[in-house]
């Protein structure tokens, strides 16, 4: 259905029960049998080749008869299942009456980038997953759309002007430094200056907004909103130091005694890619997602004939992995010109990890899944050294392994090659290595992950971490969830020096 006819329908919808929502009679019975709202998207074949956002957006009648389908549980699941406990039943109430400045207040009391979160959250596997008209309606997809009525209430702020930045403390005259401007980086800069302590945020890369802006495509998360969150830290007072690799520019060990910082929290991200280590993996037209999709989005290289970076051109593309960053690197293949992409996954549609929101789009957009498949070999030109096919095999789904999926087992003899002129490789990454390698005081697990205890504290005193550096390859809201426990920790740590 076209946004203009979803836009219709609600008004139709909204006319039927906002006498009711006026004197505050709607019963449970009532409110469950309101139509839950499609999200407006823009048409598939045309949104392929363009970078412009998928989603359309809410519109107000849309926002507050999703709202209504609320039932405004005592027991609150839907906050149990934020990994920030965002006040949901509170800001869904506030939205059902049309008041959508107090519910954005209401989120920013404890999630400072809804705007963000509201767009690339897995809410089906978290808030809405628990929700509880989710459950009488036997699917998440069903419950109250918690994400999507985030995103509006932080549009809606944007787009009339009013946001408002939280109050600052008294100075304190403590100093912490926070390594990456990723969403747990950025958390704890926010939480922590609101605590009235001087925070820097020490960043790699020209931009800050970490796997926000290298990571997720435009077309997902417009990069204006990431940068309207990192100015409203900078209006607060937190300061920015860009091109900093930590570890290299300056240890650890220095930025709190040469620096005199006292405190520390490492969010660096997991930025190692892991790759097949199969034959033929360095042929010309091999790329890891991250290279692929940073190329893309941070360095702007759809804007052929504008932008410097170089893109590799290529007519067909094979993304190997089931993940979101799969979908998303073959649906920015589709955008860079590829006129075919292939995404190769070695278990069924029901076993991807990726959302089924994204899935679903790939596959609107013109993406082929190939699915019980996975490459063996990559060949290539010895003339030329670029990539001319895949070698794959065929599997079948054996007994259920430790991840609770059950598990491929490979098809003898059924080797196949598949034509293709670039592959992406989109197995996930590990913990970015740099800093655990440069500071000894660091005790990393077996997969190099940076151990915390409960308060994301690491093992070197006065240094604090969370996000992927700690979980591995994750999502927003958990690094998110991880550095408010790591500001709580620093601010009470400051407070008593």
């Amino acid at each position: 259905m076209t946004s203009e006819k979803l836009a219709e329908t609600a008004k139709i919808e909204y006319e039927k029960i906002k006498d009711k929502i006026a004197a505050g009679t709607l019963s449970p019975k009532d409110r469950m049998a309101i139509p839950a709202q499609e999200m407006p998207v823009g048409e598939p074949k045309t949104r392929a080749r363009q970078m412009t956002e998928v989603a359309l957006g809410y519109t107000s009648e849309q926002a507050i008869i999703e709202a209504n389908r609320c039932l405004q549980c005592k027991n609150q699941p839907c906050v149990l299942g934020c990994p920030v406990n965002v006040q949901i039943p509170r800001f869904v109430a506030q939205v059902a009456l049309g008041k959508f400045k107090e519910a954005a207040d209401i989120i920013k009391e404890t999630n400072l980038l809804p705007a963000i979160c509201g767009r690339v959250c897995p809410q089906e596997k978290q808030c809405q997953g628990a929700c509880t008209v989710g459950k009488a309606n036997k699917s998440p997809e069903l419950a109250v759309s918690i994400g999507r009525l985030e995103r509006f209430v932080a549009d809606y702020e944007r787009a009339q002007n009013l946001a408002s930045l939280p109050k600052i403390a008294a100075e304190t005259g403590k100093r912490v430094a926070v390594i990456g401007s990723g969403p747990a980086g950025l958390t704890v800069a926010a939480d922590c200056r609101r605590a009235g302590h001087d925070v820097t945020v020490f960043e790699v890369l020209h931009k800050a907004g970490g796997v926000m802006v290298y990571g997720i495509p435009e077309f997902r998360l417009p990069k204006s909103i990431v940068a309207d969150e990192v100015e409203n830290l900078k209006k607060m007072g937190v300061k920015f130091e860009m091109n900093f690799l930590a570890g290299r520019t300056a240890s650890l060990e220095q930025i709190l005694c040469e620096k005199k910082f006292d405190a520390a929290f490492v969010g660096t991200g997991a930025g190692l890619p892991k790759f097949f280590n199969i034959p033929g993996e360095n042929f010309i037209g091999v790329f890891s997602a991250n290279e692929y999709l940073t190329r893309a989005n941070l360095m702007k290289a759809y804007q052929k004939g504008i932008a410097d970076t170089p893109y590799y051109d290529a007519k067909t593309v094979v993304v190997c992995g089931g993940g979101n960053v799969a979908m998303d690197a073959a649906r920015m293949a589709l955008r860079l010109g590829a006129e075919k992409v292939y995404v190769i996954y070695r278990r069924t549609r029901n076993e991807m990890p990726a959302r089924k929101e994204e899935v679903d789009h790939a596959e609107e957009e013109g993406v082929e899944f190939r699915f019980l498949e996975n490459p063996v070999e990559i060949l290539g030109n010895a003339e030329d050294g670029k990539v001319t096919a895949i070698r794959a095999l065929k599997y079948e789904l054996g007994e259920v392994d430790a991840s609770g999926r059950r598990r491929p087992v490979e098809i003898k003899g059924s080797e196949h090659d598949i034509p293709c002129d670039a592959v992406i490789v989109a197995l996930g990454n590990n913990s970015n290595p740099l800093i655990p390698r440069t500071t000894s005081q660091i005790k990393t697990d077996d997969r190099g992950h940076i151990i915390v205890n409960e308060n994301q504290a690491t093992s070197m005193p006065r240094v604090w971490a969370g996000g992927d550096i700690v979980l591995g390859a994750a999502t927003v809201i958990l690094a998110m969830g991880e550095g408010r426990k790591a500001a709580a920790s620093i601010n009470e740590f400051l407070a008593g020096k």
